[in-house]
């Protein structure tokens, strides 16, 4: 089977580039740090609401899935403990939410799990997988980062933090391929599913990753491209109303504008020098990306 891996941020920007710079800005390092645990937290909350639509069928998935919740809240309850010891806020994370992006572009067709129960867990599995590879990829490259940076108190203490969470979240992986070829194997038929299915939320993952990453000048534009490439992974019946249900949000983008706003005010009340100097080129550099990109 295709196996799909987290793509960098525009091409360009890998994660162990990213968390480099993040883990030399305490604030914007706890800030991440926040988003790990809200993610955690939340996902105890999917995974409880999947396991009711599942209503117990099949019961080996929702065994494997109540482990999951189970792990996922130990996560939570460490990086919360670490934030509080760090006196760092554990308040929802400020900025555009991945989670709520991801869900925003689910694919409008939702399949009953009491009559359509194999492309439920297909599709469902599919979901969990995609973002757990990209809780990896940020765990392992944290750690990486972790290890290159001054060997303070703190930062050996959220590194040691990481390195708990780091195995389980691999194993989660791994658990989801397996499951994932299991329902392959079941027909030649379920194998185009699960191949469909991986490739599209792919494509969702992405566009939710770099819709919390991307604030620059046209990052609007580059949002209706990832629309257009999920669109693409659907059957051409399927694709104008989800394009419709989704284009005015995307184009408008309220949750971006105010991220912009609220990013600059930061950036401005830490040093008015640097907002200049830096974050308004950053800004337009998003311009430049756009021209070259045609």
């Amino acid at each position: 089977m295709t196996v799909a891996y987290p793509r960098k941020f525009q091409h360009r920007l890998g994660a162990r580039q990213i968390l480099s710079q993040v883990v030399r800005d305490r604030e914007i390092h706890l800030i991440t740090l926040n988003r790990y645990r809200y993610s955690e937290q939340r996902s105890c909350k999917d995974l409880t609401n999947l396991i009711e639509q599942l209503d117990g069928t099949p019961p080996e998935l929702v065994r494997d899935l109540s482990r999951h919740v189970s792990d996922e809240a130990r996560h939570a309850m460490w990086l919360t403990d670490l934030l509080i010891d760090l006196g760092a806020k554990v308040s929802t994370p400020p900025g555009a939410s991945y989670i709520e992006e991801f869900e925003r572009l689910l694919d409008s067709e939702t399949y009953d799990p009491k009559t359509n129960l194999d492309d439920f867990v297909i599709s469902s599995l599919a979901a969990i997988n995609v973002t757990e590879k990209r809780g990896c990829e940020y765990f392992s490259a944290h750690i990486y980062a972790l290890k290159q940076a001054p060997q303070t108190d703190e930062n050996v203490r959220i590194r040691e933090t990481i390195e708990r969470i780091f195995p389980e979240e691999a194993g989660h992986v791994r658990w989801g391929n397996r499951w994932l070829a299991q329902m392959a194997d079941k027909s030649p038929e379920h194998r185009q599913k699960v191949e469909t299915a991986k490739r599209r939320y792919a494509a969702i993952e992405q566009a939710a990753f770099e819709s919390g990453m991307d604030i620059t000048l046209g990052a609007e534009l580059r949002r209706v491209n990832n629309l257009l490439e999920i669109a693409d992974t659907m059957p051409l019946w399927e694709r104008t109303r989800y394009l419709i249900e989704r284009l005015p949000q995307t184009i408008l983008a309220p949750d971006l504008q105010q991220t912009r706003i609220n990013v600059a005010q930061r950036a401005w009340n830490r040093d008015p020098k640097a907002f200049f100097e830096k974050f308004v080129p950053m800004f337009l550099t998003g311009l430049n990306r756009n021209s070259n990109s045609q």
